[in-house]
């Protein structure tokens, strides 16, 4: 152990604690818990790039929407504005 402690400058009772601790199974809990940040961050990375790959996609298809020829068949209006109402005026 006195090796060890030289070797990475720390203390020697530092290195005992750790192994009491791992002997009783404490860091057990945390292995779990650091694989399960882990999952975790490579699962929210594949939403990431999922989100962005919808993004680009949704951005084509908007260039692709606006750039598209308009149908010629059909009728076409160069009036613009509400539709006016049926009803005359003064009638109640």
């Amino acid at each position: 152990m006195q090796g060890l402690a030289k070797r990475h400058d720390i203390s020697r009772n530092l290195i005992r604690v750790w192994v009491e601790k791992y002997e009783a199974g404490s860091f057990d809990e945390d292995a779990q818990a650091a694989d399960l940040i882990q999952t975790y961050q490579a699962r929210i990375a594949a939403l990431e790039r999922l989100v962005g790959k919808q993004a680009l996609e949704l951005e084509f298809l908007k260039g692709a929407l606006r750039s598209a020829p308009r149908p010629r068949s059909g009728a076409t209006s160069s009036i613009a504005g509400p539709v006016p109402s049926l009803l005359r005026e003064g009638v109640s």
